[in-house]
């Protein structure tokens, strides 16, 4: 549905370099990546809203890089929602009409549906100062898709919503999603929402995409330092390898398999590092015990760093579990994680 060939923008003292991408028609995609990495201009580039220096962007068969906006068959909802303060949610919903040449039965038709699907039937005579934020944004989605989009760019949506609003609205776009035919494109910070709501992913950093895969491959198997640090990879190692043993400054890893290269990294998911009181006989083939030396309120979870020789370790751990393993800084614990649990590269 979407394919971007070699897309290549230059804006100030920002580029968008060498942009290769490939996006399945009704597929749910995100893009991720820090601050500035150039997710925002890159959806606009797809929208029309900013010129591609070279290369082509194609949607559903057809090449746009050189029309206008209007002629992309492309929707776009920012976080601010952009509506017209002046118009009633009636009027802002059906404004994207006037540009289109809808049948009025079918432009009816698809009102109904989305004031349905987003519960908008008791708000359309309001103006959107009167509103709330998720009643804002899901205004905004009903104004982007009623012009039957193929493509549905969402720029951040759920950021600014208060949570409750966000888990609504989240829900809402899953089914939206399910019930169109448009492909969705997504920027978000947001691990939850991306794991939730789609199957592939782009990571990006410095305008330029540094993976492209399925969401467990890239959080489970990054292909670089930088992505693997991005979704919380925070046990990331350089290491040496040999036969089935990883070595991080003097501490023997068993990996279970030989890697294909004879140096790299390792990287191991915090949660995947399970602390005990004393040492775990079962399946998990690395055990080691190691000294508190942190921990961290991270809201739902605490995160507790371990020294074991020169190497501090970091795991995940629960409330409850803080205090039933009585973990403290400076208090002696176990961590054991499975080989299964290390990805080299």
């Amino acid at each position: 549905m979407i394919t971007i060939e070699n897309v290549n923008i230059h804006l100030g003292e920002f580029d968008l370099r060498e942009i290769n991408l490939s996006i399945e028609k009704n597929e749910f995609f995100i893009l991720m990546g820090p601050t500035g990495a150039g997710k925002t201009v890159l959806l606009e580039a797809i929208a029309g809203l900013i010129r591609v220096d070279s290369g082509h962007i194609v949607v559903d068969g057809r090449d746009v890089t050189g029309l206008p906006p209007e002629k992309r068959g492309v929707s776009i909802v920012y976080q601010d929602y952009s509506l017209f303060p002046h118009l009633t949610v009636r009027d802002n919903i059906t404004y994207g009409l006037h540009f289109h040449r809808t049948p009025k039965a079918e432009a009816a038709k698809r009102f109904d549906r989305l004031v349905e699907d987003l519960d908008l039937s008791h708000l359309l005579h309001r103006l959107p100062a009167n509103l709330s934020g998720g009643e804002n944004q899901r205004i905004a989605l009903a104004r982007a898709l009623i012009v039957d989009p193929k493509v549905l760019l969402l720029d951040e949506p759920l950021s600014a919503l208060d949570p409750g609003f966000r888990e609504d609205l989240r829900k809402g776009l899953k089914r939206l999603h399910e019930t169109t035919d448009a492909t969705f494109l997504m920027v978000t910070h947001d691990f939850s929402e991306a794991l939730s709501l789609a199957d592939r992913a782009a990571v990006m950093d410095g305008g330029k995409i540094k993976q492209v895969g399925g969401m467990k491959e890239i959080f489970q198997r990054p292909e670089s330092t930088f992505v693997a640090d991005f979704v919380g990879m925070k046990n990331l190692f350089t290491a040496s390898f040999h036969d089935t043993k990883a070595a991080i400054n003097g501490l023997e890893i068993e990996l279970g398999k030989s890697p294909e290269n004879g140096h790299g990294y390792i990287a191991i998911r915090p949660e995947d590092v399970v602390l005990s009181r004393r040492e775990l006989h079962s399946s998990m083939r690395n055990s080691f015990k190691g000294t508190v030396t942190e921990v961290t309120d991270q809201g739902l979870y605490y995160e507790v760093s371990i020294a074991i020789e020169a190497v501090t370790f970091k795991s995940l751990i629960t409330k409850s579990s803080l205090f039933d393993l009585e973990i403290g800084e400076g208090s002696h614990i176990y961590l054991s994680f499975k080989a299964t649990a290390i990805h080299t590269f």
